[in-house]
């Protein structure tokens, strides 16, 4: 299937052979091959929840291909706060725009929009339920410094319950062969659902409590915070707000090698003193979110085939 008019919401709607395709296109946009393919296109970014990279890294790939960006980064400044519909705010704003990107707290809320516009729509985040954009450029990211995924042990840290990042990011490896193996509080484990996912497709995956117990043969630890906007009880949140630390000493724990990759924000999970190591990839991975978002707007426009 190809890519112009269609909507991204979820790493179930993909292939393999997809993200491949959005991943050379952005290399290629990073390599600087491909420019100006939003000339004359407008983007709607209409953020219903709170973003820093997401957004400006939209807003700033849009700017950067030649296009125009409208929209709104709090829902407070859209008529929603007049009492209008989601559903009327998305048939009204689909006749001003070539694409949208949508972020919502509420799960599902992407897919509800990709049936009401008559032009794509790109999830960029629906409650705890799927991020694909950021999963782009995290196998952007692990391709750039392994070479490939095929086969990459992966070890995720931290919120894998409310994360929306891993599991998107689970859904996607499980399509290179990846080896997973999810550490975090027994509250907090990956969801039930995932983990069938996983084993229906002969995925290789276990779980543990703490990073020590992963083993020294991690290719990359991909941490992430523990969520307090998802938590309903504030005892809860507290009961694991401060479950884990990654230090240089749990780098070196884990024999040394790992490469440590996180979504960010960041509160205190990852101490500073990680970010002066060669494996911490971080900021790097953050910054691919140019390239990897260009290259979506461009092939769902249109503008790059």
């Amino acid at each position: 299937m190809g890519f112009a008019g269609r909507s991204i919401i979820s790493l179930h709607d993909m292939t393999a052979a997809d993200l491949e395709v959005i991943m050379d296109t952005s290399g290629r946009i990073k390599a600087g091959r491909e420019t100006g393919f939003l000339q004359g296109r407008t983007i709607a970014v209409m953020f219903f929840e709170a973003s820093t990279r997401t957004r400006l890294s939209f807003e700033s790939a849009i700017q950067r291909s030649g296009g125009t960006v409208i929209g709104f980064a709090n829902p407070a400044s859209s008529s929603q706060s007049k009492g209008e519909s989601f559903a009327d705010t998305i048939s009204t704003v689909t006749g001003y725009c070539d694409a949208m990107v949508i972020r919502h707290p509420v799960e599902g809320s992407a897919r509800l929009a990709s049936d009401i516009a008559s032009v794509p729509v790109i999830n960029a985040g629906d409650g705890a339920n799927q991020h694909p954009t950021q999963t782009f450029l995290d196998l952007f990211t692990m391709k750039e410094s392994f070479g490939r995924l095929e086969g990459l042990h992966i070890g995720m840290l931290g919120d894998l319950k409310y994360g929306r990042t891993v599991h998107s990011l689970a859904t996607a490896m499980a399509m290179f062969g990846a080896r997973m193996t999810f550490i975090s509080p027994h509250t907090l484990q990956m969801p039930d659902m995932i983990k069938r996912e996983l084993s229906q497709a002969g995925v290789s995956f276990r779980e543990v409590r703490q990073p020590e117990e992963a083993g020294d043969d991690l290719d990359v630890l991909y941490v992430t915070r523990i969520q307090r906007e998802r938590f309903g009880d504030p005892q809860e949140y507290e009961s694991v707000a401060h479950s884990f630390r990654v230090t240089a000493d749990t780098i070196r724990g884990l024999g040394g090698r790992v490469l440590v990759m996180h979504p960010l924000p960041r509160v205190d999970e990852i101490a500073e003193d990680v970010d002066r190591l060669p494996n911490a990839i971080y900021f790097r991975q953050a910054h691919n979110g140019i390239p990897t978002r260009q290259a979506l707007l461009g092939l769902v426009t249109g503008g790059l085939s």
